[in-house]
């Protein structure tokens, strides 16, 4: 009877230490998924850390709600199917907010504006969409720069299209003159092109997309991060990343200022 006592008081302990674990388990690091080598959301320093804007937004929204971060390394085009299947909690990447996308998932309160570019070699002689006519660009696989260009390529007489996982291989073929010009977010080239002037950012499209965290449709998470950027504002909080990854203030009407509704589907 006293072994069997023993065995039961060991068992009763590693039960408490196993409720101890889930309950640990409960305040896990959240999974969130980016695509890393984004410059300047999220992207690896020298050292090999992962740094951004974006980055240091998530990473403080996380301390916030008493948790911890762990990013996963996803193409854009993933992250969508990987916050819906549950395998992520969120999604960061300069995802555009847009009606189709509302559809399917939920977005927290944006907190920067943006706009396309179209980036070119400063030799090629291209100073516009307008001398595009017979040209192939690059753009990322299902980006608002992916829908810009397919709808409108026989408007910019484009000879074709070619789709990249990032903007790195995207440059990378731009310089090797595989493509004629790059289509995409503007803050990322304005920042990756400011030390290489064999780029130039020749045109800014005009879209007026605004950039946000990316949920599972409904996901509650999603309303608490929502609150937290809210305070963040409030504290001027995103306003410094602005100034620290861009080196500029924003103004006060953009949504890295401005307290805003979060998105809804209408």
């Amino acid at each position: 009877m006293r072994f069997y006592g023993l065995i039961a008081s060991a068992a009763m302990l590693a039960g408490l230490a196993m409720g101890g674990m889930v309950s640990a388990a409960s305040a896990q690091d959240l999974t969130v998924g980016a695509n890393i080598g984004n410059v300047p959301w999220e992207f690896q320093d020298a050292s090999g850390a992962t740094v951004g804007f974006e980055v240091d937004l998530v990473n403080e929204v996380a301390k916030r709600l008493g948790k911890t971060v762990a990013f996963e390394n996803i193409p854009f085009n993933g992250l969508f199917p990987a916050v819906q299947s549950g395998r992520i909690n969120m999604a960061v990447s300069s995802i555009t907010i847009t009606e189709k996308r509302l559809e399917s998932v939920s977005f927290a309160q944006p907190y920067y504006d943006s706009d396309q570019s179209l980036t070119v070699l400063a030799a090629s002689g291209i100073t516009g969409t307008a001398d595009l006519t017979g040209k192939t660009i690059g753009v990322d696989t299902a980006s608002t720069g992916d829908i810009y260009a397919t709808e409108n390529t026989e408007k910019l007489g484009l000879a074709g299209i070619s789709r990249y996982e990032g903007l790195t291989p995207a440059m990378l073929d731009l310089q090797a003159g595989r493509i004629d010009g790059y289509i995409s977010d503007i803050p990322a080239l304005l920042y990756y092109t400011k030390d290489k002037p064999e780029f130039k950012v020749v045109e800014r499209i005009v879209t007026g997309e605004k950039y946000s965290i990316m949920f599972n449709l409904n996901d509650p998470l999603a309303a608490e991060v929502n609150a937290v950027l809210t305070t963040l504002k409030g504290e001027g909080f995103i306003a410094g990343l602005h100034e620290k990854w861009f080196g500029t203030v924003p103004e006060d009407t953009t949504s890295s200022v401005m307290v805003l509704d979060m998105p809804a589907a209408k």
